[in-house]
């Protein structure tokens, strides 16, 4: 028998339970980030110094002063091992060290050393002053230049000559550069998978590649692009699940809206449907929805899809209309079952023959 005080205890670990679901999804979608604004200073450069030789017996020695180093640069570099900008969630300013002064004897400052910023690939770099694109990371420990440090100053020793023997004259060296700047991750992939939530493309991406991507029988249960390897006969590829599209996406709805940038890198896009919708007319209704999303956030992307999923086929009751659903012409179609991993063999096969 159910008492008022056994319902109520129930209630209270259930909110208890949703609490910390909740929690962890919380910290999950924290710990992802794909845009940040820093500031950027480079270095100094360093003075040079107006010096005379000094010596015993030697009254009148002859300019030695050094000149001042350069100040360091600020480099951007692009790191495959880092997924998201989450490291800069902290620290928004990045500022290289000032060159040395120049000494006597002749005696250089020390060149600074670059401040180094690494990044994931996929990271685009925009100068918020006049919102231009001045970077785009693509390859692994490629370095890229952001800002030059200041060079130098000149000491007096550099201004004699032969009608000046004994010049006082020495110059400060140059002042670093400031910028403020946007990094906007897009992720890379070969693939990525696109569908409503709860479709199973998590399903999908962990039963073909290498990721642990999350599972579960509600939306929204990715809260973060997921990228797997798929190890393919002649080359490897690298496939992409974002959080699911809802109707009204592209118009910021939902969570899809904030990863879609995510897809707009892959070279194809696959199409994940859901079987178990009911009628072919729902599934019909279910790819216009998609497309429609899709070319509305930009649109070039519904010419990507080059394979439908039909997943779920085990819980499909109109199996017979399936031949009739063809919405794009010389798109490849597969029924597959990630529950009794029905179709995946041929997935892979396909996924293989992909000009990609």
């Amino acid at each position: 028998m159910v008492t008022r005080k056994s319902f109520n205890n129930r209630l209270n670990i259930d909110a208890i339970i949703f609490a910390s679901d909740f929690k962890v999804k919380a910290e999950k979608m924290k710990n992802f980030l794909d845009y940040t604004e820093i500031s950027i200073i480079s270095g100094n450069g360093g003075n040079g110094i107006s010096s005379f030789r000094r010596e015993k017996f030697i009254p009148f020695g002859g300019p030695d002063g050094g000149n001042g180093g350069s100040g360091g640069n600020i480099v951007v570099v692009g790191n495959k091992n880092i997924n998201s900008l989450r490291d800069f969630r902290n620290k928004r300013v990045f500022r290289a060290k000032n060159g040395g002064n120049g000494g006597s004897n002749k005696r250089n400052g020390k060149n600074a050393e670059d401040t180094t910023i690494y990044v994931p690939l996929g990271t685009e770099i925009y100068d918020l002053e006049n919102d231009k694109k001045i970077a785009d990371i693509t390859a692994d420990s490629k370095s890229i230049i952001l800002l030059n440090g200041g060079k130098g100053g000149l000491g007096n020793t550099f201004f004699k000559s032969s009608t000046n023997r004994a010049p006082t004259k020495y110059k400060e060296g140059k002042k670093g550069q400031k910028l403020k700047i946007a990094l906007n991750l897009k992720t890379i992939s070969d693939l990525s998978l696109v569908g409503f939530p709860n479709v199973g493309k998590s399903s999908i991406i962990s039963k073909i590649t290498n990721s642990k991507a999350e599972i579960g029988n509600y939306e929204f249960t990715t809260l973060n692009p997921n990228i797997g390897v798929l190890k393919g006969d002649i080359k490897d590829y690298l496939i992409a699940d974002i959080p699911g599209l809802i109707k009204g996406s592209s118009l910021g709805k939902g969570l899809g809206y904030k990863f879609l940038k995510h897809i707009e890198r892959s070279k194809f896009l696959i199409e994940v449907l859901d079987l178990s919708c009911g009628s072919i007319v729902e599934l019909k209704k279910q790819h216009l929805t998609l497309m429609n999303e899709l070319s509305s956030y930009n649109k070039n992307l519904p010419g990507k899809v080059k394979l439908i999923l039909l997943n779920k086929i085990d819980l499909c009751c109109f199996t017979n209309e399936i031949p009739e659903f063809k919405p794009i012409e010389d798109c490849k179609i597969i029924a597959i079952s990630c529950k009794n991993n029905s179709g995946l063999e041929s997935l892979k096969g396909t996924i293989e023959k992909l000009k990609i």
